[in-house]
This record gives structure tokens, C-alpha cells and sequence, in this order.
């Protein structure tokens, strides 16, 4: 028997927590985040849902038709989409024509960071931020320290990654790192390695939040991604448990289609 161990833990455990906790300013000082958030303002919907299309394809909100093959093969990419280096283009072009096989969101994996896009509920504390995501693929939900520690060590790569947040001003920036390479930053094959970083800054205007994400992997990027901005409202429905996902029927699938993917 070691009765005094517990009490050594305890108190290790005590010192780490009180000397890691530094918050970036006063919280006092800090713009309410907390609420529910949907996207109407920029989609006419509050939260995104996949469609089938006509010819059988599957598509995210916002979608308009689109010529046949766009964006594949010696094709201009898509607006809003990563400028890889050219030696890896025709491997985002063979993602991209086996997307059916290839994109892990049709099996029902985490969309992973940024393709899941802004949160639609925050929950804010003076230690930590909680973004609460209602996905087609689930509900999943990311939990953002802001009390000044850092990222966390030794952890297995996740879909969602590693965030850590602080406020600058009146904006949270939020930056995560260890990914698994197994998502994609958009549709139509933009992969990315386990060294992606992504920063995200959430600035709240009067009833609004106007949200951005940059994706930096510059092992394949030329250049950091700037996603175009969103802009949520405040919405007065609330989250409720998403159904079961399901993995998309190949069998009823177009494969290469393109459609433009806004989250």
C-alpha cells in the first residue's frame, strides 16, 4: 500500500493545470460567441444537407448546375479551390475522377478541418470555446481551449485535429494541427498531408459571425488556401441528434460529376 501516492497525483496534477491555464486577455473583455448559428444569410438554409440530383449524383447545398466534367482533368479548377503544385495535379485529377472511391465523406468519416466548415452552435466559457457541428455525416463537435496552453503532445493524428484558441481583439483565432491524411480540404480530390495546419478566425458583428479558414500544408500547396469567407447568422433552430449516416449506394452515384460544394 502507497497511501501517499494519490495525494502526490492529485497535486502534480493541480500544479500543471494552475501553471498552464494563462488566458490571452481578460474574458471580461471578450465578444460573446455562444449561440446557435446557421448559414441562411449565405445559403438560404440553416444547415447543410446532402441532395440527390436528378442524374443520381450527390451534392452539398448550393447546388447549381454545373457542365458536364468541370473541373476535372486538364480542366481549370474549381473557383475556391487549393492551388496544389504542379507535380501533384494529376493526382488530385485521379481523386477527383474516383471520387466514389476515393472521398472518405461518402463512407461516413469526419469531414476533418476546414471541409466541415463553421460551427452552428458555440458554446463559450472563460476557459475554453466548444464548437458543436450538425453535419450530414453526424454530429461532432470540437473542444478549443483559450486559456493560453498549448497543443497537445503525443496524441494519435485525428480527423478534427488539435486546436488551441486565443482572442485577438475582437476575433477568435483558432489553430489546429495533427490530422490524419485521410480527408480532404474540399471536394474533387484536394488531399492534404498530416503536416496541414489550419487557421480559423471567427469575428462576431452585431448578430452576425463572419467566419474564414487558411489551410497551410506546404508540402503540397503552393500557397496557404484562403477559403472564401462565411457569414452566419444567429438562428433560432435548435440543434437536435442527426440521423445515422449512411454511406452513399454507388450504384445510384454518377462517378466524376462535379458540383460546387459551399460549406
Amino acid at each position: 500500500m502507497h497511501p501517499r501516492l494519490p495525494v502526490l497525483a492529485f497535486a502534480g496534477l493541480a500544479a500543471c493545470v494552475s501553471c498552464s491555464r494563462v488566458p490571452s486577455e481578460p474574458a471580461a473583455s471578450r465578444p460573446d460567441l455562444n449561440g446557435t448559428w446557421g448559414r441562411a444569410v449565405v445559403y438560404g438554409l440553416d444547415f447543410v444537407q446532402p441532395e440527390t440530383l436528378p442524374d443520381g449524383s450527390i451534392c452539398v447545398g448550393g447546388c447549381a448546375p454545373q457542365p458536364e466534367n468541370a473541373g476535372l482533368g486538364d480542366d481549370p479548377p474549381p473557383p475556391d479551390f487549393p492551388k496544389y503544385k504542379t507535380d501533384l495535379l494529376p493526382k488530385v485529377a485521379d481523386l477527383t475522377a474516383r471520387q466514389l472511391e476515393t472521398d472518405t465523406v461518402l463512407r461516413c468519416y469526419p469531414p476533418g478541418v476546414p471541409r466541415i466548415g463553421p460551427p452552428a452552435k458555440i458554446v463559450q466559457t472563460a476557459g475554453e470555446v466548444v464548437f458543436l457541428y450538425d453535419d450530414y455525416n453526424g454530429g461532432f463537435f470540437r473542444v478549443i481551449p483559450i486559456d493560453g496552453r498549448g497543443h497537445r503532445q503525443g496524441l494519435p493524428p485525428a480527423y478534427l485535429g488539435d486546436a488551441v484558441g486565443s482572442f485577438e481583439g475582437d476575433t477568435l483565432v483558432v489553430e489546429t494541427v495533427n490530422f490524419t491524411d485521410e480527408t480532404w480540404l474540399t471536394d474533387n480530390g484536394a488531399f492534404h498531408t498530416r503536416g496541414l495546419k489550419v487557421v480559423e478566425r471567427l469575428r462576431r458583428v452585431g448578430d452576425t459571425i463572419q467566419y474564414q479558414a487558411v489551410a497551410h500544408d506546404p508540402a503540397v500547396l503552393q500557397e496557404p488556401w484562403v477559403m472564401k469567407p462565411r457569414e452566419l447568422s444567429r438562428s433560432a433552430v435548435e440543434l437536435e441528434e442527426p440521423p445515422r449516416c449512411e454511406e452513399r449506394d454507388l450504384e445510384h452515384m454518377v462517378d466524376g460529376s462535379y458540383h460546387e460544394n459551399p460549406r
